[in-house]
């Protein structure tokens, strides 16, 4: 058993509907622990696109580390995730920000294809404002609790992130 942290994305198409169907795809599995809401935020990175919605869920499972990144793979495929673009627009991109084993112990890997923590997770206000929302207590391995991490970003970052239900 381990717990992970999983941020989700999504700029294409009906973003909040794609975003709910990952969620309840987790929830129906029996591993959803705890989800934020959704929050519109800009998009990251080097390619001009339209905006983000993103959520944070929680979940905690018969699965390692591999298994989560093979869950978040599943869901991007079931919402017709393609990979052209680096840092591109997409259905839905999900993260595996951080896995914790069942003792408290935080999974490390510098592994290429999971690196744990998430290497940007600590600098991404999208990913740790709905996180501290969905878990105030939460810490990021190496870097600290995720509050703290929150009040470091530069401000114009975090009043970036727009909690989604006040947009509609």
């Amino acid at each position: 058993m381990s717990r992970a942290v999983l941020s989700l994305g999504a700029n294409l198409g009906d973003r909040a509907g794609t975003l709910r169907a990952a969620v309840t795809a987790l929830k129906d599995e029996g591993v959803l622990v705890a989800r934020s809401t959704l929050y519109e935020t800009p998009p990251w990175g080097p390619v001009e696109q339209p905006p983000y919605l993103n959520a944070i869920v929680v979940v905690r499972g018969d699965r390692d580390a591999r298994g989560w990144l093979q869950r978040a793979h599943e869901l991007e495929q079931a919402a017709g995730r393609t990979r052209e673009v680096r840092w591109g627009a997409r259905t839905l991109d999900v993260d595996v920000v951080t896995v914790t084993a069942d003792d408290g112990t935080p999974v490390l890997s510098d592994d290429p294809e999971i690196t744990l923590p998430h290497p940007r997770a600590h600098e991404r206000a999208f990913v740790l404002v709905p996180w501290s929302i969905a878990d105030p207590t939460a810490v990021l391995a190496g870097h600290g609790k995720v509050a703290d991490l929150v009040a470091a970003l530069d401000p114009a970052d975090v009043a970036a992130v727009v909690r989604w239900d006040h947009l509609h």
